[in-house]
């Protein structure tokens, strides 16, 4: 199956027969996904529409190698994790079908890449290897070809002195932090930027003291001077991202769906409106599992745009977009 039509759907009806055709082809071609569906008595004979789809769950990407196909993976990305702890392992055949994925919903959300300066603030993720988002925004960094573009491990006060001279010289600039290390940036300097985009990626990873969403981004709207704070919802188990342009509510990209689940019934899907477990379709992981049971808490509203509510109590702790209730 041909990956590049994913990006040109447009259509609910599009995108809805592609995730049939997503879900025909890793039934026949994964075996993980094919057993987990087989326990639950679905196959391609009784699986009509979306709603039909099991939904694999995200815990099996620590313990079992989650591939459609037979193939030596280009690059293994991997999630944070405690010592000692199993993390994630996503096998990605070709890094070209990500780039692909990013670089298209970036251009849908946020115009052409080349058209920013990219300053990234991720120092947690820059600490380890494997990281999905290190290996996004590197490649946004050489995309963007301004000079200033670049990691900013520790190095608050340059970064701040950076921001602000591009800001007051009209360059528009993607500032992409990890929260604790934007919320310390904010803390030690205010600044009034116009021209600057604050992305948070989530995660305080223990460092600071958890916040619910509104309070952070009161925090870092009133330390950076700006009007709204971006969010990315991505994770190590996707090759998509949704983005969130400062109410708290994520859009995905046309290839990508978030459903949610009933919390107390996992097999059921959840009414539109109330809150429950997200599932993720992510027609970008075609050689991998496009079906996605997350342990994030979340609501869908009738615009398809959804929202981060917290996770459920009995997961741990992982440095994907969220933040605690």
């Amino acid at each position: 199956m041909p990956v590049d039509p994913i990006f040109n759907i447009s259509t609910e009806e599009e995108f809805n027969a592609m995730a049939l055709k997503t879900f025909g082809i890793q039934y026949q071609g994964n075996l993980v996904y094919q057993e987990f569906c087989r326990h639950l008595g679905k196959d391609v004979s009784n699986v009509k529409s979306i709603e039909d789809i099991p939904f694999l769950p995200i815990e099996f990407f620590k313990t079992k190698k989650v591939i459609t196909g037979s193939f030596t993976p280009q690059i293994i990305f991997t999630s944070s994790g405690t010592t000692g702890s199993e993390v994630s392992k996503h096998y990605v055949r070709n890094t070209e079908l990500y780039e692909n994925s990013y670089l298209t919903a970036f251009k849908q959300f946020y115009g052409n890449i080349e058209d920013y300066c990219v300053l990234a603030l991720l120092p947690s993720y820059l600490e380890r290897e494997g990281s999905s988002l290190i290996y996004m925004a590197n490649d946004l960094i050489i995309k963007s070809t301004h000079p200033d573009s670049g990691f900013y491990l520790d190095d608050i006060d340059r970064l701040q002195k950076t921001v602000a001279r591009l800001d007051d010289s009209g360059t528009k600039i993607l500032l992409l932090g990890v929260s604790f290390a934007l919320l310390d940036m904010a803390e030690a300097y205010h600044l009034n930027l116009k021209n600057t985009v604050i992305m948070e990626t989530g995660g305080m990873k223990g460092r600071k003291k958890e916040l619910i969403r509104e309070e952070l981004h009161q925090l870092l709207k009133t330390g950076f001077g700006v009007p709204n704070i971006h969010s990315e919802y991505g994770m190590t188990e996707l090759l998509s991202q949704a983005y969130s342009t400062g109410n708290g509510r994520f859009i995905a990209p046309k290839w990508m769906k978030v459903l949610t689940r009933e919390t107390e019934d996992p097999l059921t899907l959840q009414e539109v409106g109330k809150t429950g477990g997200v599932n993720v379709i992510d027609l970008a992981n075609i050689h991998s599992c496009s079906f996605i049971a997350t342990q994030d808490l979340g609501k869908v509203y009738s615009d398809g745009s959804f929202e981060i509510l917290g996770r459920f109590d009995h997961s741990d702790i992982r440095g994907c977009n969220l933040m605690v209730l």
